[in-house]
């Protein structure tokens, strides 16, 4: 194989232009790896941990465009440089046309659009603080999607909208609904009397359309990034979505959804909580036995705490209806016991082979994926991950090829780059381990390619490895659908399902699939599809992610 790379000397595009563009080298024939980002240092530094770092991309500046390819041999690798040479210019010539028509920057989108309040910003890291504040001066509410934004910029810019009556939503804000209108990585759900906050972004998207499958809906869906409730920033947007929330006159219930808060913050989401009589349920990533040290802010109703996401929304839609939340309870304590039966048939199964004992977790959702680590480490302990709950159970990076590259030859057989064959064995980064949730949209994934929720090739390639390994039971996925999402996800992953299970069928063994897809049947890619195209293709299909992984641990404990 061989590596080369393209450097655009001073040349600029958004985040979401590099991902397209990258989605379309990658398809190209003979290109095994591409990655299209700008020249940062922390750009240039996970390219050097995957292996792409040849001897010219070191010279990339962070003002410079660099495309860097690994393709068969040199011929393949030299015409995806050229289509990539074309796509950049037709996009020039695109640009030339209609510079006329288009606002050249915030500020003139701003005074062409005076009505607008809110801006939505997706650059790279580097350049989205400063257009940030052009939308804040402006006047606008923010959703900055962009990622790789300092914590110091992050408590600036919030504290600065906090002061102004305004909403930065992000750095790392996938989704938010707002007055009906999606933004982001958003669901299709009806309007209602539900109004979510979360630091959790398909966390915000599970909730929000579990409580549309129960026949529920929301007023307003605030994403404020993950970040938001570390102790360093101190939960700032959170704390006023929330207040906004408790204001809000057609908001008649309120959910917080987060990844686990520093305790500092903890301690304000249930302060603020406990200012307002409206019914509010907490979706931590927690569980009851969250101690609160602050003894002026305890919170005044432990009902109101969930276990999951699942647990969260319906207890959401039952407050909501003026039910008791323990009758949502119970209601799902007898769809666990289902789960348990269920499982145990499969399990009696798995038994006849003991060697089959291990769960995989391929996800595109991280605050999915850190609920599933958080259920299978209640059950079974310890959970391996490239982003785990614990530290001490980081996976290994382990990249496809560790020696350096040069710009015009890197000789690496076939044999290297295939995925080895023997059943115990694993191929790429991050190798999977006994119990094992990857987080396919963590930045070693995702660096100048399409996020999961766009493309899932890398998590078919990951499929079909677990599915070598002799010892892995279950492999559990999310799908997760909506504005901005692959138009056809399950779609993309059948072919890989279908492939690991002959794959595992070949070696005398049975490879189960679990599978949630997030989502509903006004989104543009409508769940029931969805549902039959995985069911279809072998995996079962479970009503949530919670349920997904408890089936899993279920089946192995």
């Amino acid at each position: 194989m061989i590596i080369q790379s393209l450097i655009k000397r001073g040349e600029y595009r958004d985040s979401v232009a590099l991902m397209s563009m990258a989605n379309k080298l990658a398809k190209l024939p003979g290109i095994v790896d591409v990655s299209v980002v700008m020249g940062t240092p922390a750009n240039k530094s996970i390219l050097q941990e995957a292996g792409l770092l040849n001897a010219e991309a070191q010279t990339a500046s962070p003002n410079d465009l660099l495309i860097v390819v690994r393709a068969d041999d040199a011929t393949l690798a030299a015409d995806a440089l050229n289509q990539a040479e074309q796509m950049l210019s037709q996009r020039s010539i695109t640009s030339s046309a209609d510079r006329a028509a288009r606002p050249q920057s915030l500020r003139s989108a701003i005074r062409s659009a005076p009505d607008a309040n809110v801006a939505v910003i997706s650059v790279p890291g580097q350049y989205a603080a400063a257009q940030a504040w052009d939308a804040l001066r402006g006047g606008l509410n923010v959703l900055l999607f962009s990622d790789h934004v300092s914590v110091e910029d992050e408590i600036a810019l919030k504290t600065y909208a906090r002061d102004h009556g305004l909403l930065l939503m992000g750095p790392g804000a996938g989704t938010a609904i707002l007055n009906g209108v999606g933004l982001g990585f958003a669901n299709a759900v009806p309007r209602g009397n539900i109004g979510i906050v979360a630091a959790a972004g398909t966390g915000l998207q599970e909730v929000s359309t579990l409580i549309a499958k129960a026949g529920a809906g929301i007023t307003q869906a605030i994403g404020v990034g993950g970040r938001d409730v570390s102790e360093a920033v101190g939960g700032i947007m959170l704390l006023e979505g929330l207040k906004a929330l408790q204001a809000d006159t057609d908001t008649r219930v309120i959910v917080v959804v987060s990844k686990l808060p520093s305790q500092v913050v903890a301690e304000k989401i249930f302060a603020q909580v406990n200012c307002s009589d409206k019914p509010t349920v907490l979706a931590l990533m927690t569980n009851y036995k969250l101690q609160i040290t602050n003894a002026q802010s305890p919170i005044s109703n432990l009902q109101s705490l969930a276990s999951d996401l699942r647990e969260a929304a319906a207890m959401a839609v039952a407050l909501s209806r003026g039910e008791n939340v323990d009758t949502a309870r119970k209601k799902l304590a007898a769809e666990d016991k289902l789960i348990e039966r269920k499982a145990r048939v499969l399990r009696r199964k798995l038994n006849s082979r003991a060697s089959r004992k291990y769960l995989r977790g391929l996800y595109s959702g991280g605050t999915l994926c850190e609920e599933t680590m958080r259920i299978w480490q209640e059950s079974l302990g310890a959970v391996w991950s490239n982003a785990p709950l614990d530290p001490k159970f980081k996976l290994s990076f382990r990249a496809e090829r560790r020696e350096s590259v040069s710009n015009t030859e890197n000789k690496i057989s076939r044999r290297q780059r295939t995925p080895p064959r023997n059943d115990n064995a694993n191929w790429g980064i991050f190798p999977s381990k006994q119990h094992t949730v990857i987080d396919l949209g963590e930045e070693e994934f995702t660096l100048g390619r399409p996020h999961p929720m766009i493309d899932n090739t890398l998590r078919a390639q990951r499929i079909l490895q677990e599915a070598r390994d002799s010892r892995v039971a279950a492999i559990v996925l999310d799908v997760v659908i909506g504005y901005g999402a692959h138009p056809d996800p399950a779609s993309e992953l059948a072919p890989a399902i279908i492939k690991a299970k002959q794959i595992a069928a070949r070696k005398n063994r049975e490879l189960i699939f679990i599978a949630s897809v997030t989502g509903t049947e006004s989104d543009p890619q409508k769940l029931s599809r969805q549902t039959n195209v995985l069911r279809k293709a072998g995996a079962m299909v479970m009503d949530s992610n919670a349920a997904a992984a408890k089936f899993a641990s279920a089946m192995v404990r």
